[in-house]
């Protein structure tokens, strides 16, 4: 694999190893020494950058203690906005506290890439701007970025700060937010840290369509994981599986190498639980995907989008006005893939979105559990979203 350069002085290897599925969003929970020693081992396996957040259950303080010894030696990027009682608070005292409490927990003075995970509507962009340069001002950290935004928010970060990392889900399933970004780093001057770059497993070729994620498993409720999107998914997996067999590569290794070969990808994230996954990954550093398996790859990701584009409105239209299924589950698991879509192509604002997203999650975790209810944030998606019949 050709070497990634970072636009700043960074020594940031270009598979880097994300901790949210150490914090068991995935339904695997490991133990602690098992945490410490996958940790580890990435670090000797040529992994120079590690991601974590202080919302990442544990996790923070889990990377202290792997690091340790090498610390100096790697890249730490950690994220601020998601409080303790689950709230996003991007205000000056927020920051400064989280910023404590991350460097507290991973046993270090200073952090590499601090990176707002969310938007926060109630704190100016501008306060929040100010309360990073601080905190890079007195050393605490040398880098700063954004996550999860939606696009206008991302120009104004970019316009008021100095942003050098943005984060974007990217893999051959989804291309979506990189589409968005690419197009501005020539102006702004940051590099892209890629996440979600297997497609949350997906794109392995080990997951078919008679998967039964559990209930702790965040990709029971994932969009990727549901309807025509899966099944794309799954049709790409395999032409990925053909492509490797004729490179002596895993589907895994492919979605990974062609990721982090697009312009401007500085590094992507992947977080393996398993050591033979983690070596599996970890081997692309020593790989290559040449021009024609690229071409190959973007050829069919644009007539899989293609294909998408009026399937999956059709979907949406459906959840949106036919009689819900028997159960709340599946409606429930619906919503949310008529959220996402609504968000993604712009046909409800985000923060409208998020907000309708966030009352679904919370009428369930408070037990109502209703179709009326759910028919309640049905009518106003649909209210906003306008979405006719083709």
């Amino acid at each position: 694999m050709d070497k990634k350069q970072s636009l700043y002085d960074l020594r940031i290897s270009p598979l880097g190893y994300g901790c949210y599925a150490l914090s068991g969003a995935y339904g695997t929970k490991l133990e602690e020494y098992e945490m410490i020693k996958i940790l580890q081992y990435a670090y000797e396996l040529g992994i120079k950058i590690f991601d974590t957040a202080g919302s990442y259950t544990g996790t923070e303080e889990i990377l202290g203690r792997a690091i340790k010894p090498f610390r100096h030696d790697i890249v730490i990027s950690s994220k601020v906005g998601i409080t303790e009682d689950n709230r996003i608070d991007l205000s000056k005292e927020s920051i400064k506290s989280s910023c404590e409490s991350s460097l507290r927990k991973l046993k270090t003075d200073y952090i590499d890439i601090y990176q707002i995970h969310y938007h926060d509507s109630n704190t100016p962009i501008e306060k929040t701007i100010e309360a990073l340069e601080l905190l890079k001002k007195e050393g605490k950290i040398k880098y700063y970025g954004i996550g999860h935004l939606p696009l206008d928010k991302t120009e104004e970060y970019l316009n008021l700060g100095n942003i050098s990392f943005v984060m974007a889900e990217m893999s051959p399933v989804n291309t979506y937010r990189y589409k968005e970004l690419h197009p501005l780093q020539e102006k702004y001057n940051f590099d892209i840290i890629a996440f979600s770059i297997t497609g949350r497993g997906l794109l392995s070729g080990k997951i078919n369509e008679k998967v039964q994620f559990g209930s702790n498993d965040i990709r029971s409720i994932d969009p990727l994981f549901k309807k025509s999107r899966f099944v794309s998914g799954i049709k790409i997996a395999e032409k990925l599986r053909e492509i490797g067999n004729r490179y002596n590569m895993t589907p895994t290794q492919v979605a990974i190498l062609w990721t982090i070969h697009n312009k401007g990808v500085v590094t992507g994230l992947t977080g393996p639980t398993k050591i033979e996954h983690l070596e599996e990954n970890s081997r692309v550093l020593n790989l290559s995907l040449d021009i024609d398996g690229v071409k190959e790859i973007n050829q069919l990701i644009e007539k899989e989008e293609n294909k998408l584009r009026k399937i999956m409105y059709e979907e949406v239209y459906i959840i949106l006005t036919s009689s819900f299924p028997s159960g709340y589950e599946k409606s429930y698991k619906d919503i949310i893939y008529a959220i996402e879509y609504c968000i993604e192509n712009q046909l409800i604002p985000y923060k409208d979105g998020i907000d309708i997203y966030m009352r679904l999650v919370k009428d369930k975790s408070l037990g109502n559990k209703s179709l009326d209810r759910l028919n309640e944030i049905r009518n106003d998606i649909k209210s906003m979203a306008n979405i006719k019949k083709i």
